[in-house]
């Protein structure tokens, strides 16, 4: 029997695609391989990271409540006509301020009139009736005196009498409608405001029922914004309002960058809405700028009380993680402690802490993103940070380039 022979070419393949698989892994190395081996690079290992610190002190913060508001006018009124007819004038410009009692439209009043001069004849007529009546029951009481004509004659002539006063007070009252309606056909401002677009043209026949009316008056001084609070905060706000104080509030813009209006918190609502959790307040504004428009959509902060004497920090330092919200302070040895605090109110760009933090301990506000405990750390001023973070990254590189030249 004869053995297949050996092939020792296959082996030698096996040995050449080993050596290149290895070679291939050593070439992706990551790039600190060459830092590493390249001469400095220990000290660049150990060298302190720079970060910009702040002094934690003693100072007032005010205690402010945020929420988003709508801005809604006092008072709203859709000026409609109470008489039918056509409208014969407008008297006003779309977006005029205009005073309660201004004259904004006329009706044409001629079918009023013709009303008016209707009672007041039917009143002429039967007032003269009324005067007839009246010498006859004179008369006819004479000659009951004189034993001439039966009491029930004179019965019947007073209660004509009385008939006839009763159609003088009907047509009375028909003179004071035609009247009425005839003050009707000019339609006047109900309210102080801003008019709105107009609704209805001149020649085009009006009456009271219908919805859109001739124009929208609103009140735009002093005007109110409605915003809501969570349900937390409403303890400490019953507090001041039942003491009687006045809370100041201002409203923003939606970047919350600036300041439209100063005013003054007047109620709040009855109810905890339970869909949000949330209550609604009202404040009143001056709005003498016309800042605030209705319908506006603005952030309310409102300054509910002022803590003095307290521990502050920039809020830049405050960092958040599983462990809590915490601070980095900077020892003495310039290395880095990891602080656990509470952040009780913040204000702009300064917050309060309950515990954690003492006045005059110094923290880390910038470069933090690469701190852990005990990490070193080089202090330097805040417009530096950039310029020091790129001369760093310039340093790598030229390192780099230099260990991979030939």
């Amino acid at each position: 029997m004869v053995r297949p022979r050996r092939r020792p070419w296959i082996w030698l393949l096996v040995v050449v695609l080993l050596l290149a698989a290895g070679y291939l892994a050593y070439s992706r190395l990551p790039i600190t391989r060459d830092l590493a081996a390249a001469p400095g690079a220990a000290a660049l290992a150990d060298r302190p990271i720079p970060v910009v610190a702040a002094l934690a002190k003693i100072s007032d913060i005010d205690i402010v409540l945020e929420g988003l508001g709508t801005v809604t006018p006092l008072k709203t009124a859709t000026v409609r006509s109470r008489v039918e007819g056509q409208l014969m004038r407008v008297l006003f410009r779309e977006g005029q301020t205009v005073k309660e009692g201004d004259l904004l439209a006329e009706i044409d009043p001629r079918p009023f009139q013709v009303q008016l001069a209707q009672a007041e004849g039917q009143l002429a007529r039967d007032q003269a009736l009324l005067a007839n009546a009246r010498l006859d029951l004179d008369r006819y009481r004479t000659l009951y005196e004189q034993d001439s004509i039966a009491k029930q004659q004179v019965d019947t002539q007073a209660s004509l009498v009385r008939q006839y006063e009763g159609a003088v007070k009907v047509d009375e009252s028909q003179i004071s409608n035609a009247r009425l309606q005839l003050t009707y056909s000019k339609v006047t401002a109900p309210i102080s405001g801003r008019l709105g677009l107009r609704q209805v043209d001149p020649g085009n026949i009006v009456r009271a029922s219908d919805p859109n009316g001739l124009v929208v008056i609103t009140q735009l001084t002093p005007i109110t914004v409605v915003f809501t609070l969570p349900q937390d905060q409403l303890p400490s706000v019953m507090k001041r309002l039942n003491s009687g104080d006045r809370l100041a509030v201002e409203a923003y813009d939606r970047e919350k960058k600036t300041r439209l209006a100063e005013g003054v918190l007047l109620t709040m609502d009855n109810q905890i809405d339970p869909a949000t959790g949330t209550i609604k307040l009202k404040a009143e504004f001056p709005n003498s700028d016309g800042a605030l428009f209705p319908n506006q959509f603005v952030n309310v902060r409102m300054r509910l009380d002022t803590r003095h004497g307290v521990t502050t920090i920039p809020t830049s330092a405050i960092q958040r993680g599983s462990q809590g919200t915490f601070v980095y302070t900077v020892t003495p040895e310039h290395t880095v402690a990891l602080r656990s605090i509470k952040a009780a109110t913040i204000e702009g760009d300064n917050a309060m802490v309950e515990y954690g933090i003492e006045p005059g301990d110094l923290v880390v506000v910038d470069g933090t993103d690469r701190l852990r405990e005990g990490t070193k750390v080089e202090l330097i001023e805040r417009n530096a940070t950039r310029a020091t973070g790129s001369d760093a990254s310039a340093t790598g590189s030229r390192r780099h380039m230099g260990t991979a030249a030939p």
